[in-house]
This record gives C-alpha cells, sequence and structure tokens, in this order.
C-alpha cells in the first residue's frame, strides 16, 4: 500500500462550546452535590409565597401581634380599672422578683422544672423496664397510662378528696393513721380530763396527771374523771368497781353517768370505768411500777406492799390521736400537687421509653451478655447510652409542659383556702394578675414564660433535625 494511502489517527477534538463559557473547563461536568434540582414546570418563588400568604397572615393576627402587643404592654403601669398610664420600663419585671406573690411563684415554678421532669423520667424509664421483665405486661401498660386519658381538672378533684385533712373522709389521711396506729397506737381518751367537783389530780393531759396525796396499800385511790363519750363507750367498758386485792390498788373511772346523779368523788352505779389506761406508782420522784387499768378501772400494783406512792398518768393516755398531715397546708401542697402530677405523666414517659426500648438492636445486648457482663452493666453500659435520645425527648418536653403549669395547680387550690398562695406558678400568677385587671403585670409575667420556654423548645427543635 503507498504511504499517501496510509489513514492518519484522528486528532483529538476540542470539547464543544457551552454558552456562556469560554476555554477547556467550560465544557466539564459540575460536582453532584453543586448541581441544582431542575425546576419543575410552573414552580416559582412567587407562586409559593402567594399560597404561603394567608396563612402568614393568620399566623401574625394570632401569635405575632399578640405578643409584641403583650410585650409593649408589659411596659407600661396599670390604671384603677387596668389602663395603661405611665411607662414603666422594666418595672413590671422587677416587680415580679421583688413583690412576694409573683416571688413564691417564680420560686414554685423553679421547683417544678428542677425536681418533675427527673422524677418522670426515672418513673417512666423504671416501668418502661419493668413491661419488659414483667408477665401482664399489656395491662401493666394500661393501668399506668390510664390517668393520662383523665383531665387535669377531674385528676385535680379526685387527688383534691385524697388530700382532704379528716382521715374519715381524705385517702391519704386514712392510710397515715391506720400505719401510724399499728406502729404506735394513739391515746384511746384525749377529752378525759380529771373531775373539776373533786380535786385530787394535778397537771394537764399535755404533761399527764399527778395525786396530790399520796396512796398505801390497803387505802384504795379513787381517780374520778369526766369527759368519756358516753354515747359511743370503750367496747369493753364494764361498770367501775372497787379494786380488791393485796399491795396499793385503785379505781380510775368516769364520775358520770347518763342521766346524771350519784356522788361526786364517788363509785356509784351506772358508772364506767376507764379501761386500758397506763398508771404508774412513783417513790422518791421515781417510776417503780407500772399497769393498766381492767375494763371496770382497777388497776393493782401486787409488788407495792409497803410504802407510799404517789401515783401519774402520763401524758400519753390524754394525747390527742393522729389525724395525719395538711397535705395542703403551707409546706407540703406543692409536693402533694407534684405527687399527682407524677401520677399522670409517668405513664406517658413510660410508652415513650417502652417504644424505644423495643426499637433497641437485641444483639448488642446479647453480646455483651456472652461477653460475661451483669444485667446492670447491660442495662447501664448498654442501654442507657442507646436509648439516650429518648430520655433527653421525654425530660425537655417535660421541661416544657411544667413551665406553663396551670391547670392542675388552679384546681387543687381551691380547697387549700388561704394556702393556696404556697403553690402558686407563673401561669396562675398570670390568670390572677388578669383577673384583678392588672394588665401589665400579667403582661410581664406572660412575656416571663415565653422567654423560658423559648431555649427549650429551641433546643427539642435541634435535637430532632439532628436525630433525622
Amino acid at each position: 500500500m503507498p504511504e499517501d494511502a496510509r489513514v492518519a489517527p484522528a486528532a483529538p477534538t476540542s470539547p464543544p462550546a457551552v454558552a456562556g463559557g469560554a476555554g477547556v473547563g467550560a465544557g466539564r461536568a459540575q460536582p453532584p452535590g453543586k448541581t441544582k434540582p431542575p425546576r419543575l414546570p410552573g414552580e416559582s418563588r412567587w407562586v409559593a409565597a402567594l399560597f404561603i400568604f394567608p396563612a402568614g397572615i393568620w399566623l401574625a393576627a394570632i401569635v405575632l401581634y399578640p405578643l409584641v402587643y403583650t410585650l409593649i404592654r408589659s411596659l407600661f403601669h396599670d390604671g384603677p380599672v387596668g389602663q395603661a398610664t405611665s411607662f414603666a420600663g422594666i418595672q413590671n419585671y422587677i416587680d415580679i422578683f421583688t413583690q412576694s406573690d409573683s416571688f413564691e411563684a417564680f420560686k414554685n415554678n423553679v421547683i417544678w422544672v428542677v425536681v418533675v421532669p427527673a422524677l418522670v423520667t426515672i418513673l417512666g424509664l423504671i416501668f418502661a423496664v419493668l413491661t419488659e421483665r414483667i408477665r401482664w405486661a399489656s395491662a401493666f401498660k394500661i393501668i399506668v397510662f390510664t390517668p393520662m386519658a383523665i383531665s387535669f381538672l377531674a385528676a385535680g378533684i379526685t387527688w383534691s378528696l385524697i388530700y382532704v385533712d379528716q382521715p374519715s373522709q381524705g385517702l391519704g389521711n386514712a392510710v397515715l393513721t391506720g400505719i401510724h396506729d399499728t406502729v404506735s397506737p394513739s391515746a384511746a381518751y384525749p377529752n378525759l380530763h380529771p373531775s373539776t367537783q373533786v380535786t385530787l389530780l394535778d397537771g394537764s393531759s399535755a404533761k399527764g396527771y399527778t395525786t396530790k396525796k399520796q396512796y398505801a396499800a390497803g387505802a384504795p385511790a379513787a381517780l374520778p374523771f369526766t369527759g368519756l363519750d358516753l354515747l359511743h363507750p370503750p367496747s369493753n367498758a364494764q361498770p367501775a368497781a372497787q379494786p380488791s386485792g393485796k399491795g396499793l390498788t385503785g379505781v380510775v373511772w368516769n364520775d358520770f353517768k347518763a342521766g346524771g346523779g350519784g356522788t361526786p368523788g364517788k363509785v356509784d352505779p351506772g358508772e364506767l370505768g376507764v379501761p386500758g389506761v397506763t398508771v404508774q406508782a412513783l417513790q422518791g420522784g421515781k417510776v417503780v411500777g407500772s399497769t393498766t387499768t381492767q375494763p371496770d378501772g382497777a388497776f393493782s400494783f401486787p409488788g407495792l406492799t409497803s410504802g407510799s406512792y404517789t401515783l401519774e398518768l402520763p401524758a400519753s393516755d390524754f394525747s390527742a390521736a393522729y389525724t395525719g398531715v395538711s397535705w395542703l397546708g403551707p409546706t407540703l401542697i406543692t409536693p402533694a400537687i407534684i405527687i399527682a402530677y407524677l401520677w399522670i405523666y409517668a405513664g406517658f414517659a413510660m410508652v415513650l421509653l417502652a417504644a424505644g426500648m423495643a426499637a433497641l438492636p437485641r444483639e448488642t445486648m446479647e453480646a455483651a451478655r456472652i461477653d460475661g457482663a451483669t444485667e446492670w452493666q447491660v442495662f447501664r453500659r448498654v442501654t442507657m447510652p442507646l436509648l439516650s435520645p429518648v430520655l433527653l425527648v421525654v425530660f425537655v418536653t417535660m421541661v416544657i409542659n411544667v413551665l406553663k403549669i396551670f391547670d392542675i395547680v388552679f384546681v387543687m387550690q381551691q380547697p387549700a383556702g388561704g394556702n393556696a398562695r404556697y403553690a402558686n406558678v407563673l401561669a396562675v400568677q398570670l390568670y390572677d394578675e388578669y383577673g384583678n385587671q392588672q394588665y401589665g403585670a400579667a403582661s410581664a409575667v406572660g412575656i416571663l414564660l415565653v422567654i423560658l420556654v423559648i431555649p427549650a423548645m429551641i433546643f427539642q427543635i435541634h435535637n430532632f433535625r439532628k436525630s433525622q
């Protein structure tokens, strides 16, 4: 083949020019991360804005405008009927921390934020773990979660009835009284007192009663009292009788009978003995003997056959009966309301945490057990770290909830009367000041609540985005 007929290799062609570019680099494909997705037909920012505009106007009307107006109103003093008067600056905000009622509300809000979210999260975690370890887990979940289906109004009324002071009405004090009387029985005769017609005893129900004179064996001591409930006497009480037997003896009886009559200081027919009263014999200021009266009120010290003795009935015979505690009093009203709140929200935390535990990789925990880890080590080193995002969601959600707590506090304050202010929180304080036409002060409390809630909400939103 002749040389001039050989086919020369094709020269490399330059890339086609791209409109708006020059040189070789103009035709290079853009990196995938920098390419813009193609715009759909009809898609436009103006179209999007047109559809968003009505919702934006509505949002501004119901959220933005009230917020701005509240902020401005909080900077003015209040007139007699709630009208804004002179410019106050930040005085309304200072008053929150200087006036006793509003500062009490702020302090209680701090207690709620510090205590309640942690307790709800811990209880929810305990219940969630139990649902994986016990039989009838579904029934257990239903029982624990049921309070969430009850309104705060109904829950507040229910717990207010539980916290009634009288043991005969309030379940809380009925339980406490039963436990107390089992461990340390209360006195049976808080209303019993020495007969005023015969002055044989000195003292008081708080200190006990002591005989004015001394008694020896063979000279029975008659100790008359009054105040026994004759309509409902002790079931084992019998007609009083003069004591008999050796040693120091005596009788404690109710020196009065239904219908009256009889001689003061003397055991008359129809008068009841006082059973179960402790009587002590003292000699030289020291207790040398102790006994208890019989159903007919008689008592004896068979071993005390010589000498003279002073008789004493200690204060434990007459002290007031234990009636429980004042749940809605100044000291316990906030903890009492917190208990009711925990009863409601522990089920909420349990459901979220139980769902989180159900999604954990079981093979990781099994691998830890195979490596020799105990159940506590598996829980602390494996389960807790994997469950931490859910724990954080529950905790932050509860922080937001308790910052604006209102309804259950307001309901349970009603039976507390004058002690209601000791349970005040910021939302209730806002309601009270608004009702009193103190709109500037109420607006300041509202803005403070917004300021306190915003950081928790931002953190929650950031956490959701991070998890996604």
